[in-house]
């Protein structure tokens, strides 16, 4: 079997070092990792690698990057892109400086220019410094919120947002070109060094992005007003986040930030939180600690690469801390934003709010209050940072503001990314607001809601791990493209949307009509009362989702909606 002979080879051959083949060895007798490990190459997919850390063809490691790199390196050099340079960030995962080596390295060899931050730094860091320093590519080692024995590599092009098509399909067209390891070049640090194409960048690159989150504030006179009297409790959950956000906050005027001690520095292990990911309620448990000693008004907490924002905000009425999903924090920034340029009279009339499929319809009726364009990508921030690079070249916009549900959203046009740093900034400047109205941040949502509808939205994914998991996942979407639902619980289903073939079907008078956006194994259900649901496999993890959202008359009716839309929707996979 072909597994085995992979498997054989690095255990034999010279170029793998001693420490793989070590590793390889100590498992000759589990066949069914050997098989796990080897059955295929870890797919270097649209945004680039994510895997377990390890040694063989299916994991993270040396050999991988080297491999991946080396792909890059090649379409960079097709590109005409070898005097630009790449950008190289890392968060603080096992391995992170090693894999960010390996790859300036292998860019290095191949003649390009790598400038690799001195410490691990946020990814919109990363996005920030590849426009700032005009460099052709970026990359970033991350696996973001995964758990610990994951790592990653994503890959950004000259415009600062992660890499979309055609290139995309042509990057991973020439890492698949590289079908033998001895391919790879790689070379010495010392040499790289000597000879100017390792380059070491740092402060200079914070001070620049700091400077450009300040401009982004809309009332730095309120957040002086109320900043003795606020009081914001901030974990960093062991990623990059630390020093930028706590620096933000301070230099706008915060004067109370409390920082979970237990959770401050980097720990690759994640000890005190497992799975690092503010979508996770326990993920807050010692900041809610923290919280509820000092009083605080808002708990944030950041994922390792800080990219994305969890948040908690105090109910006055009730003293409890209340969790805020990805869509609502980022309808709270956004109605902020709008509401504050339109009362300063600088709301612009061709300004355009984006959202991806699987984001709360919320956003649609706010952008139809403020008379601004709703625009609808598919999921994955990069289609945002690709419609912002669209506005520019073509005018027909003026980006205000983007958000995704997975707790993602960008202030501002200094990064192409999603980017948690700046959500802290212009979260906590509406809670300063609302301070300075005697309200509370959830007090703010609930008139949102009041307003607008309650919308709520929910997310389950059913983890389908190896060969088995794959076979699974396919047939669950194949059955929904075969014989999709005409009811799910008490909603109708007005319209079925295959992103697959590029095609919606209005089930109510059989049209068809394109979905105009590019092709995606997604699956997405138009329901009656402004509701949906949409089911797609994961494209970082073995993990079929599946996102739903409703509308209610008060928060119980949208909740009780929202769980029996839920069970309809789960129970087509059984």
């Amino acid at each position: 079997m072909e597994f085995i002979n992979n498997y054989k080879l690095w255990c034999e051959d010279p170029y793998f070092d001693e420490e793989t083949r070590k590793e390889l060895l100590a498992i000759s007798e589990d066949r069914k990792e050997i098989e796990d490990r080897f059955y295929k190459e870890l797919e270097f997919g649209t945004g680039g690698l994510r895997g377990i850390i390890g040694a063989g063809t299916n994991r993270m490691n040396m050999y991988t990057v080297r491999k991946a790199t080396q792909g890059l390196a090649n379409f960079i050099g097709k590109e005409g892109g070898r005097d630009k340079g790449v950008a190289i960030a890392y968060d603080s995962r096992y391995f992170s400086p090693e894999f960010a080596d390996e790859a300036a390295l292998c860019l290095n060899a191949n003649g390009i220019k790598a400038y690799v931050f001195e410490s691990l730094r946020p990814t919109p860091e990363l996005s920030f410094a590849v426009r700032e320093l005009h460099c052709i590519a970026g990359i970033v080692v991350t696996a973001s919120h995964n758990p610990p024995e994951y790592n990653g590599y994503k890959v950004y092009w000259e415009d600062g947002a992660q890499i979309t098509a055609p290139k995309d399909k042509q990057i991973i067209d020439e890492v698949k070109g590289v079908t033998d390891f001895k391919m790879v070049k790689t070379m010495k640090k010392e040499e790289a060094v000597k000879e100017g194409l390792y380059r070491v960048i740092g402060k200079e690159i914070d001070d620049r992005y700091i400077e450009e989150l300040k401009k982004l504030t809309l009332r730095p006179e309120i957040i002086k007003q109320v900043a003795e009297d606020i009081k914001i409790v901030y974990t960093p959950l062991h990623g990059t986040g630390n020093i930028p956000v706590r620096r933000i906050l301070k230099e706008l005027g915060f004067k109370h930030v409390y920082v979970v001690p237990e959770q401050e520095l980097p720990d690759s292990g994640f000890s005190t939180v497992g799975y690092p990911n503010p979508e996770d309620p326990k993920a807050f448990a010692l900041a809610l600690s923290l919280a509820e000693k000092v009083d605080a008004d808002i708990v944030l907490a950041t994922d390792p690469d800080a990219d994305r924002l969890g948040v908690y905000a105090k109910d006055t009425k009730t003293g409890e801390y209340v969790s805020f999903t990805g869509n609502m924090s980022g309808m709270l920034i956004a109605e902020y934003q709008l509401s504050q340029k339109k009362e300063r009279g600088i709301l612009p009339k061709n300004g355009a709010l984006i959202k991806t499929i699987v984001t709360t319809n919320l956003a649609d009726r706010l952008a139809e209050d403020y008379q601004i364009s709703l625009i609808e990508v598919l999921t994955g921030f990069k289609y945002i940072g690709e419609q912002i690079k669209l506005f520019e070249e073509t005018g027909s916009h003026t980006y205000i503001f983007g958000l995704e549900e997975s707790y993602g959203c960008l202030i501002g046009t200094h990064a192409r990314d999603k980017d948690a740093v700046v959500a802290v900034m212009g979260l906590c400047e509406v809670a300063a607001y609302c301070k300075s109205k005697n309200k509370t941040l959830w007090d703010q949502m609930l008139e949102i809601y009041e307003k607008y509808g309650y919308y709520r939205e929910g997310l389950h994914s059913i983890t389908l791990k190896g060969i088995d998991g794959i076979a699974r996942i396919k047939t669950i979407m194949d059955n929904l493209r075969s014989d999709p639902p005409k009811q799910l619980a008490s909603f109708q289903v007005l319209a079925v949307r295959d992103y697959e073939d590029g095609k919606i079907m209005d089930l109510r008078t059989k049209e068809e009509r394109p979905t105009g956006l590019p092709g995606s194994n997604v699956i997405y259900f138009e329901l009656e009362n402004d509701g949906w649901c949409c089911v797609r496999p994961s494209g970082t993890e073995p993990k079929i989702k599946f996102y739903m959202g409703v509308k209610g008359s008060g928060l119980s009716d949208a909740d009780t909606k929202l769980n029996e839309l839920k069970g309809a929707l789960l129970a087509l996979t059984e």
